[in-house]
């Protein structure tokens, strides 16, 4: 799609950046050409010029049933009809949605609402903090937890900063970003030598089961046992971060897929399917010690509960309760992954297919891929031409280096196929 495609999305471009910093509303929200988008439906975007594009972005993995599902659209203007928003006490889809949460989360005693996932990581880690009286936490490299400043940094670090001080913002103070280590995914010594190193110091380990956020890095058997062992036997919480695992690869997110139960368990996205609504859950003598249960950890916000956005994750996890829906976006997955293998062979691109479920991620990478050291052997260029090509071709993927890509329940075989017909198309090029 040439630049003379896009004149109304270039002009809201521009009226964009006079009125927003830079012209999003968050920096990871760039995509280029197309600037912006005026419609969605089912497993379609439209760009403000009419051009469609079968969508994988899914607004970072929300969009799980589809865009405006019907059965969603529908519960949330029922919500709206008897009640908006009071602010006070509490409303019936509040009470539903943490009844759900509680009969499906296998780490669900209690929850509490928030409107954003990091919203629910912030609370996780005050909480642990809270529990233990202690004062540091342990992420892995390139597990993103959100934006607050306990969390905000090493993410997608580039190699001479990885595993040493990258955070992702200027403005936050040294002693929290000090108080923040750094460990690697599948790599349970990298743990135990940060115990050794602060013994009796460390509050929790927050870990996403799959770092989604560098694609789609999957658990070596074992691992998530020994983080669940390790924590226990050195008295700190382990909070798995499911925003994004959560209501996408299981009802019960990845805890319930790999059986280990975390003390905590943020979640979001797919939960309410692109309504603004997250959750944290935990053991009942946690999530007492919030200050609406007479405990001493502040628990506030006017728009968490929102009756609305309550009302989509009730709709959204009861259509989920259908088991088809996990069963035909993994059958899709599954189609992607193995055509996008077949074809990678075929050309003999130095790439490899990874992903779960209705996930799929390439990586220009041959060997090994077990943590974020592997990943920096990625081609990076390479990765962001393959997203490029592909949403020029109108497959929205972001042209952003180790982002996954979703399927969601309203995609169909023919938009796989027609998908790996325009993968091959652009691996040639990159090849050629």
């Amino acid at each position: 799609m040439a630049e003379s495609s896009f004149p109304k999305g270039a002009d809201w471009a521009r009226r964009a950046e006079r009125v927003i910093p830079g012209g999003l509303n968050s920096f990871s929200r760039y995509l280029g050409e197309p600037y912006g988008f005026a419609r969605s439906a089912g497993a379609h975007v439209w760009d403000f010029d009419g051009n469609r594009y079968v969508d994988y972005h899914a607004a970072f993995g929300a969009i799980v049933l589809g865009h405006n599902d019907p059965d969603v659209d529908q519960a949330v203007s029922e919500a709206l009809n008897p009640v908006d928003l009071i602010g006070v006490g509490i409303t019936r889809p509040e009470v539903e949605v943490a009844e759900l949460i509680c009969s499906v989360i296998p780490s669900a005693d209690q929850m509490i609402c928030c409107t954003s996932g990091s919203e629910a990581t912030f609370h996780a880690v005050r909480l642990s903090r809270a529990v233990t009286g202690r004062r540091m936490i342990v992420k892995v490299q390139g597990g993103y937890h959100g934006w607050h400043d306990a969390v905000a940094r090493n993410v997608i670090s580039p190699p001479d900063l990885a595993y040493g001080m990258d955070p992702m913002s200027s403005g936050i103070l040294s002693e929290t970003l000090d108080s923040t280590l750094i460990a690697e995914f599948n790599d349970l010594t990298s743990l135990e030598e940060l115990y050794s190193r602060y013994p009796d110091q460390i509050a929790a380990v927050i870990v996403e089961p799959i770092p989604h956020n560098v694609g789609a890095l999957l658990p070596n058997p074992g691992y998530l046992e020994g983080l669940r062992k390790a924590t226990e036997a050195q008295g700190s919480l382990l909070i798995f971060d499911e925003v994004i695992t959560g209501f996408r690869h299981a009802l019960g997110g990845w805890q319930e897929i790999s059986g280990v139960t975390p003390d905590l368990t943020s979640f979001g996205k797919a939960m309410g399917n692109g309504h603004p609504i997250a959750g944290l859950a935990g053991k009942l003598e946690y999530m007492q010690q919030f200050n609406s249960a007479g405990g001493s950890v502040l628990l506030a916000g006017t728009f968490t509960g929102h009756p609305s956005s309550c009302a989509a994750a009730v709709a959204t996890i009861n259509k989920l309760r259908d088991a088809k829906v996990f069963e035909r976006t993994a059958e899709l997955g599954q189609r992607m992954r193995d055509g996008l293998t077949s074809i990678i062979a075929e050309l003999g691109v130095p790439a490899q297919v990874r992903g779960y479920g209705s996930v799929f991620c390439l990586y220009f990478i041959e060997g090994d891929i077990n943590g974020y050291r592997d990943l920096m052997r990625n081609d990076d260029t390479r990765y962001r031409d393959f997203h490029r090509g592909m949403t020029d071709r109108g497959f929205l993927m972001l042209p952003m280096s180790l982002k996954r890509n979703h399927v969601s329940f309203a995609h169909t075989e023919e938009d796989v196929d027609r998908t790996l017909d325009a993968a091959r198309e652009v691996l040639k090029e990159l090849i050629s």
